[in-house]
């Protein structure tokens, strides 16, 4: 098989488990904690340069949807606590089945399980997917962790 032939296939194949990845995410039963109890760094927003990371989930999350949120968390708490403090760094959830979120849903294409950073400099914004790393390291906290951090380490030189 040629070797653009094959990458084809490979493209293929991870399209079709991500897939299966975000409509396994809503299957569970178990409720998305409730908007009311998110970070309150939501309310931070300035005009200074800074990062939002952005946790897309829907109502009703799998394992791996829910330790993704949690493993942000951890992160953030274990080697960015001052950043998120002083707003350098801002941490968002937002259920996609909200009405009210329908305009950042849209405008990320979040309609499924997703990550994304928003690297805010000088207020023009690039979004950066995370959406594939997350879910390919969302059940290992040390690997997810270790990579998030250098992930955000290596945006935070741009700020």
């Amino acid at each position: 098989m040629k070797k653009g032939a094959m990458n084809n296939v490979k493209n293929t194949i991870g399209l079709v488990l991500l897939s299966i990845l975000l409509f396994a995410c809503q299957a569970s039963d178990k409720p998305a904690q409730s908007d009311a109890t998110k970070t309150e760094t939501e309310a931070k927003v300035t005009g200074k340069n800074r990062i939002e990371i952005l946790d897309f989930y829907g109502t009703h999350r799998c394992t791996t949807c829910q330790n993704i949120e949690a493993n942000t968390r951890y992160t953030l708490e274990k080697a960015f606590s001052q950043e998120v403090k002083d707003g350098t760094i801002v941490f968002k959830t937002i259920n996609f089945d909200k009405k009210e979120n329908e305009e950042i849903v849209t405008e990320y294409m979040a309609y499924g399980t997703s990550l994304f950073f928003n690297v805010i400099v000088d207020g023009k914004e690039n979004h950066i997917d995370l959406s594939e790393f997350s879910f390919k390291w969302g059940d290992n906290q040390a690997k997810y962790a270790t990579q998030l951090e250098a992930k955000i380490r290596e945006q935070l030189k741009k700020l």
